[in-house]
C-alpha cells in the first residue's frame, strides 16, 4: 500500500507559453480595465446610470475590447470566441449597460473541442464564481488545459466524458481570488439557457489547497502518512494528476448509476443531505475505480484514493459555514463510517488509519449508498428522502432539536414537499467534538488557501 509512485516531470513548455501570454502588455491592460469596470457593476451585472458615469464605463469597455483584440492575435484558437465577446460588449454598451447578455460569446466558446495539453484560453465573461463572488460581474481569466496523454487515453477508452475540461490558472481577476475552483457555463449572464457542452475544473487549485490542508491536518493530528501519500502532499504535479483523474470519474458519475428518473443534475429543491449523498456517491465511485486502476498499473490511481480520503476527512467538514453544508456532511459520514468499522481511530490525541483496510471499507460505504439509490426507483420522492435521512443519521447524529430526527409522525407529510425541506435545520447534522476541535486548529490554514494556485509554496 505504501509503494512510491514515479513522478512525471513538470510540463515546462506549456507553462512557459502561458507565462509569456500573462506577460503581454495587453493582459495587464485588460486585467486593470476589468477590475475598474467591476467596481461600477451592480449585482446583476448592470451599471446604474444614476450612480455611475456611463462615459467612464464606455471608456473602460473600449479598453477591454482593445486588449482582447490584441490577445486574440496571440491566441488564434480563441479568435472567434473573443470576437463574439467584443460584439457582446458593444451590444451591452449600446443598450445602456443593462443586465448583460453574453449568450453569443458563450455559444462560441468551445474549449472541450480541443483539449490539447497546455492549450491556453483567455476567458472574459460577466459571471458569478461558485464559492467566490455571488454577483455577475466581469471576470478575466487566463487558463491552460491540463490533458496529459495518459488521461486522454483513459477518457477515450474507459471514462468517456467529452464535456470535461481540466484547467490550471495562469492569472485572474478578483472573482477568482477566492475559493472558487470551477468554470461553469451556467454561471454566465445570458438571455436564455443554451445546451451546455463543457465544464471546467481548476485542478491546480484543488491540488494546492489539498496539499496545504492535508499537511497541516496530518501534523496536528499526528497522523503517520504512508510514503506515497507523503509524495502526494509534497509534490504539486503528482497531486494535480490525481485530481484530474478524480474529477474525470466523479464528473461523469453524476449521470451514471442507479439514478432517480429525474437526474440530480437538474436543479430542484430538496433536503441538503441528498446533495451530500450525491457528491459522496460520485467520490466513492471514483475511489472504487481508482482501486481497480491501481491494479492495472495506473500510476495516479493510488494517489486518487489518498486524495479522496484526506480531502473528505480533513478539508470538507471544516470548510465553509454550517448552513446546509452538504460537502461537509459527506466528509462527516465517511469519518463516522470508518470509525465505526475500526479502520479509523482517535486515541491519545493521535489519529491512526489502518491503511491496508481503508480501500475495502470505503468501497463498502459506496455499496451502502449505491443500494440506497438502487431501491430509490421504487420509492416516492418523500420516501426516498426519508430513507436517505435514515442512512446518514445512522452514522452522523442529527441535531437534538431536529424535527426530521423524530421520524415521519413529526413531519408535515400531508403538505407540499417544500414544507418538508423547510423543516430541515440549517445545521441538521452538527460537527462532532473531533471536528469542532479540528475546525479551530485548521481555521487559519483553510483561510490561507483562498486564491491559492498551483505554484504556491506549501
Amino acid at each position: 500500500m505504501a509503494t512510491r509512485t514515479p513522478v512525471r516531470p513538470a510540463r515546462a513548455e506549456s507553462v512557459g507559453a502561458a507565462q509569456t501570454t500573462a506577460a503581454h502588455p495587453a493582459w495587464s491592460a485588460l486585467k486593470s480595465a476589468v477590475a475598474e469596470l467591476r467596481s461600477l457593476q451592480s449585482a446583476d451585472g448592470s451599471i446604474d446610470a444614476s450612480v455611475h458615469d456611463l462615459a467612464r464605463a464606455r471608456r473602460l469597455v473600449a479598453e477591454v475590447s482593445g486588449a482582447i483584440g490584441e490577445l486574440a492575435v496571440v491566441l488564434p484558437h480563441d479568435a472567434d470566441y473573443l470576437a463574439a465577446v467584443v460584439r457582446d460588449l458593444a451590444r451591452w454598451t449600446e443598450g445602456g449597460f443593462g443586465v448583460p447578455d453574453f449568450l453569443d460569446a458563450l455559444v462560441a466558446f468551445r474549449p472541450e473541442l480541443d483539449r490539447t495539453d497546455g492549450r491556453e484560453h483567455l476567458v472574459v465573461f460577466p459571471m458569478y464564481t461558485q464559492n467566490g463572488n455571488p454577483d455577475r460581474n466581469f471576470e478575466a481569466v487566463l487558463t491552460r488545459v491540463v490533458w496529459p496523454d495518459w488521461i486522454a487515453g483513459l477518457e477515450a477508452t474507459a471514462y468517456d466524458n467529452p464535456m470535461f475540461v481540466p484547467l490550471a490558472f495562469t492569472d485572474f481577476t478578483a472573482g477568482y481570488d477566492t475559493d472558487s475552483a470551477v468554470l461553469f457555463p451556467e454561471t454566465i449572464a445570458v438571455r436564455e439557457v443554451p445546451r451546455f457542452t463543457w465544464g471546467g475544473i481548476f485542478c491546480d487549485r484543488e491540488a494546492a489547497r489539498f496539499r496545504r490542508v492535508t499537511a497541516a491536518a496530518a501534523e496536528c493530528l499526528r497522523l503517520d502518512l504512508p510514503d506515497d501519500a507523503r509524495t502526494l502532499v509534497d509534490r504539486q504535479e503528482v497531486a494535480q494528476d490525481a485530481f484530474v483523474l478524480w474529477d474525470l470519474v466523479h464528473d461523469r458519475t453524476h449521470m451514471r448509476g442507479h439514478l432517480p428518473f429525474d437526474p440530480f443534475m437538474v436543479k430542484q429543491r430538496m433536503p441538503f443531505w441528498m446533495y451530500a449523498l450525491e457528491e459522496l456517491r460520485c467520490d466513492l465511485t471514483a475511489f472504487r475505480e481508482a482501486v481497480r486502476l491501481q491494479a492495472q498499473g495506473v500510476a495516479a490511481a493510488r494517489h486518487v484514493q489518498y486524495a479522496i480520503l484526506c480531502d473528505r476527512l480533513f478539508r470538507f467538514p471544516v470548510t465553509g459555514g454550517r448552513v446546509r453544508n452538504y460537502d461537509g456532511l459527506g466528509g462527516q459520514l465517511m469519518f463516522a463510517y470508518l470509525h465505526r468499522a475500526d479502520v479509523l481511530r482517535w486515541h491519545d490525541g493521535t489519529l491512526t488509519l489502518d491503511w491496508a483496510r481503508v480501500p475495502d471499507a470505503v468501497i463498502a460505504l459506496g455499496d451502502e449508498v449505491d443500494e440506497l439509490y438502487r431501491k430509490g426507483v421504487n420509492r416516492s420522492r418523500v420516501a426516498h428522502w426519508l430513507a436517505a435521512y435514515d442512512l446518514v443519521g445512522s452514522y452522523v447524529l442529527p441535531h437534538p432539536g431536529s424535527t426530521w430526527a423524530k421520524g415521519p409522525d413529526a413531519l408535515p407529510l400531508d403538505g407540499p414537499a417544500k414544507d418538508l425541506v423547510d423543516a430541515v435545520m440549517a445545521d441538521e447534522f452538527p460537527l462532532n467534538m473531533f471536528y469542532e476541535g479540528l475546525k479551530r486548529r485548521l481555521a487559519d490554514v483553510i483561510a490561507s488557501t483562498r486564491g491559492i494556485v498551483g505554484g504556491s509554496d506549501r
